[in-house]
C-alpha cells in the first residue's frame, strides 16, 4: 500500500475508531506546528531528501511525514511531489511558496500555524491581512441580482419565474 494511502486511511477513513483518530490528529498538528517553525525560521531554504529521510531530519516517522508532505504539497514554488505514489525512498522537495502556504494555512482555518511569530519577518502584517481577505472572499458566494417571481426565468425557458424554477 502506497503511504499516502495509508495516510489517508487512518487519518480520513476507517482505519481507526473516532477517538484514535482524534489522537493521531492532536499529535500530527503538534509535530506539524514544530516542522513549520523550522522551515519558516529559513524560508528560503529548498529541504531535500527521501521521504524517510526528512522524517528523521524533523524528528518524526515516515507516517506522518506522509500527511505533512500531503498538506504541504499545494503550497510549494511551482511543482508538486509525486505523493500519490511515494514510498519511504522517493525524492521529495519542500520549498515553499510564503504567500500560498500562509493562503493555504488560513483556507485550512489553521489558526495554529498562520498566526506563527516567524510570520512576521516573511510577510509584513498588512500583505498577511490581504491574503486572509482574499481567501476568505474566495468562499464567498454572491448572488449579484435578486430574482424576483415575475422575473425571467433565468433557465431561459421564456416562462416567468414563478412558473418554472421558482416553482420547486
Amino acid at each position: 500500500m502506497a503511504l499516502l494511502e495509508n495516510w489517508r486511511n487512518q487519518a480520513y477513513g476507517d482505519g481507526l475508531d473516532d477517538k484514535k483518530k482524534n489522537e493521531l490528529w492532536e499529535r500530527y498538528f503538534k509535530i506539524e506546528k514544530g516542522i513549520y517553525e523550522k522551515l519558516l525560521s529559513d524560508p528560503a531554504q529548498v529541504v531535500e531528501g527521501t521521504v524517510k529521510e526528512l522524517a528523521e531530519r524533523y524528528g518524526t516517522e515516515v507516517f506522518i511525514m506522509t500527511g505533512f508532505l500531503d498538506g504541504i504539497n499545494e503550497s510549494l514554488k511551482g511543482y508538486e511531489n509525486p505523493i500519490e505514489t511515494m514510498e519511504e525512498d522517493t525524492p521529495v522537495k519542500i520549498e515553499i511558496d510564503p504567500e500560498k502556504l500562509y493562503y493555504n494555512m488560513v483556507e485550512a482555518k489553521a489558526d495554529w500555524l498562520y498566526g506563527l511569530p516567524q510570520w512576521d519577518s516573511i510577510l509584513d502584517a498588512e500583505r498577511r491581512k490581504e491574503l486572509f481577505r482574499e481567501q476568505k472572499a474566495s468562499g464567498t458566494v454572491r448572488n449579484e441580482q435578486k430574482i424576483y417571481p415575475n422575473d425571467p426565468c433565468p433557465c431561459g425557458s421564456g416562462k416567468k419565474y414563478k412558473k418554472c424554477c421558482g416553482r420547486k
